[in-house]
């Protein structure tokens, strides 16, 4: 394991600011400017008790926070995480810990933590969280990354915060932890037949973990199958979102203007399916803008990872492309009947 060659202090005012990624910069801004619009207008005809916060005021402050620790992260030299790996793993296992004992209970799952009227689910700061230990855990490894030893040393360092998690009970983000966990396996270049193994006892557990769901959860889980099942029911959700989708057409209805989403038909359409608002408002043309944005983002984060100095900066980036790219493919897929409904958010446009 690396260690830093420079003070904290020092690496934060030797930062060198040319060469910061204005690319990268770019698409999140337009992504998270993109999410507040699609906020405003997801809860436009929301009743609002008098004197409460707007879930719009509450979506730009927390897009200033995210901003705020963005340009903090970048003034830092990232080999800082290394020397604060086991701190963060151990943090990161508290506030899992911590939402499990007092978290705000929300649609049967344990997943928030309110301070100060704002909502903090500890789970998604806890993705970004594993990719760090996971990149400092395969760097320092790089030279065996290819035996079994190391893809178990991972799948150790996933369960612990990936069973938390699932038991809250949120299995989309337990899914987003082992998305992220093989895709930087497969970007170290880990062996392709263990990973088949692992997979294989992933695909083999699945119907115990299933069977420790929800009785509505597996329900849910199921519906793409056939949404006509319980189209009232377990699959009223999905049946809606499908709706607002193909009413959508090529164009939309436009901002405020969808049926579907105004005259309250969508369930947590500001969170999890955000996206059928912005197929039902914006059409198919809103809904490829956004593909789009999504794909630029992905792309220049590869692009950032490629041209990293050393292992660890190719392995945070790999851990943040798979979380990125496996949460927008089961988000969309979910809103659209091709992926099971599992509560993934859509990252910079959901809610929160």
């Amino acid at each position: 394991m690396g260690v830093a060659t420079a003070t904290f202090v020092e690496s934060v005012r030797g930062r060198d600011w040319r060469h910061f990624d204005i690319q990268l910069f770019l698409y999140l801004v337009l992504l998270i400017a993109f999410g507040v619009v699609m906020g405003y207008s997801a809860s436009f005809n929301d009743p609002q008790p008098a004197g409460a916060m707007s879930q719009t005021t509450k979506t730009i402050i927390w897009a200033g926070i995210g901003l705020t620790i963005f340009f903090v992260a970048a003034s830092v030299d990232y080999h800082w995480l290394q020397t604060l790996v086991v701190p963060i793993y151990a943090t990161m296992i508290g506030l899992l810990i911590l939402t499990m004992l007092i978290g705000t209970n929300l649609f049967g799952a344990q997943m928030s933590v309110t301070v100060a009227g704002l909502d903090f689910q500890f789970s998604e700061v806890s993705k970004v969280l594993i990719i760090v230990v996971l990149a400092t855990y395969l760097t320092g490894r790089r030279e065996r990354v290819g035996r079994l030893s190391t893809i178990v040393g991972a799948a150790l360092l996933l369960a612990l915060p990936t069973y938390l998690v699932f038991r809250q009970p949120d299995l989309g983000t337990a899914l987003v932890f082992v998305a992220i966990g093989l895709g930087m396996l497969f970007m170290a270049g880990a062996s392709l037949g263990w990973l088949g193994v692992l997979a294989g006892g992933a695909i083999a557990a699945a119907p115990v973990a299933v069977g420790m769901l929800r009785d509505y959860q597996r329900q849910r889980l199921f519906c793409f199958l056939d949404p006509s099942v319980d189209p009232q029911g377990a699959c009223y959700q999905l049946v809606q979102a499908l709706n607002a989708v193909g009413s959508g057409g090529l164009l939309g209805q436009g901002l405020t203007a969808g049926r579907q989403n105004q005259l309250g038909y969508l369930p947590v359409q500001s969170t999890d399916f955000i996206f059928t608002v912005v197929a039902e408002e914006l059409g198919f043309v809103g809904g490829v803008v956004l593909l789009a944005l999504f794909a630029l983002l992905v792309w220049r984060i590869g692009v950032i990872g490629w041209g990293a100095r050393d292992a660890l900066g190719r392995m945070v980036a790999a851990g943040l492309a798979s979380m990125l790219l496996f949460q927008l493919l089961v988000n969309v897929g979910m809103v659209v009947g091709i992926m099971p409904v599992t509560g993934v958010p859509l990252p910079f446009i959901t809610y929160g």
